[in-house]
């Protein structure tokens, strides 16, 4: 029985190879030798490096990790004054965060500074939090104070301001500005920014803030927004 030319060629063409791939046509050739053990050599590196690649790729299907979740439990402004000749805002409140790490690792806060806003501009200094390690599944509380004494703003938010305090319902959006790491066995990835806002809708007794009769505990808890 004889086969068609061109199926011999392709037969022969890959015993061919396979010859070559082997080192079985080398004979007694030492260069021929040393080129099919660096052949060899090439391939199980190719395939080690493959390997290694498809590992990785499965440990960070499995452990990739999710932005941390926040809510804003509590606000409370115990002082609260808008000067309007020189626009200055002088505001102390309380909050309390919780916050709970939904993923199989773990989460360094190295920095974490809390600040309270009004449509968009800073109206206490930051106040840091004490540096935490958060594990899989934790959740952590903490009730930093945010002071502000005669912090200056521009002449149209201390108008929006004093218009808010006077009807007696205000819009705070409390902030957090950070970096964290996350940390899986004994290996930790790099410094990565950390930015949360929280809306806190409060409103006053009597149309008021001041330290003798402080503001009224916001109504329900506040989902924040999470960016990593």
């Amino acid at each position: 029985m004889t086969c068609k030319s061109s199926a011999c060629g392709h037969h022969r063409g890959w015993r061919k190879w396979c010859m070559w791939w082997k080192g079985d046509d080398c004979g007694h050739d030492c260069g021929c030798e040393e080129s099919h053990r660096w052949r060899i050599f090439f391939a199980w590196f190719l395939a080690l490096n493959i390997l290694i690649v498809l590992i990785i790729f499965v440990i960070w299907l499995a452990l990739r990790p999710t932005k941390p979740k926040f809510n804003l439990q509590n606000a409370t402004i115990f002082s609260f004054n808008v000067s309007s000749p020189g626009n200055l805002v002088s505001t102390t409140l309380q909050v309390t965060f919780s916050t709970r790490n939904p993923n199989r690792i773990g989460i360094y806060y190295d920095q974490v500074d809390v600040f309270a806003s009004y449509k968009y501009e800073q109206i206490t200094p930051a106040t840091a939090v004490p540096p935490f390690y958060q594990g899989h599944n934790d959740v952590d509380l903490w009730s930093p104070f945010l002071c502000g004494v005669t912090v200056p703003v521009a002449p149209y938010l201390a108008e929006a301001l004093a218009q808010d305090q006077s009807s007696g319902l205000l819009l705070l959006h409390v902030k957090i500005d950070g970096r964290i790491r996350w940390k899986v066995g004994s290996w930790t990835s790099g410094r990565r920014h950390l930015f949360v806002t929280c809306p806190a809708v409060l409103s006053f007794q009597s149309g008021k803030g001041d330290s003798d009769q402080p503001a009224i505990k916001f109504q329900q808890i506040s989902t924040c927004t999470v960016d990593v």
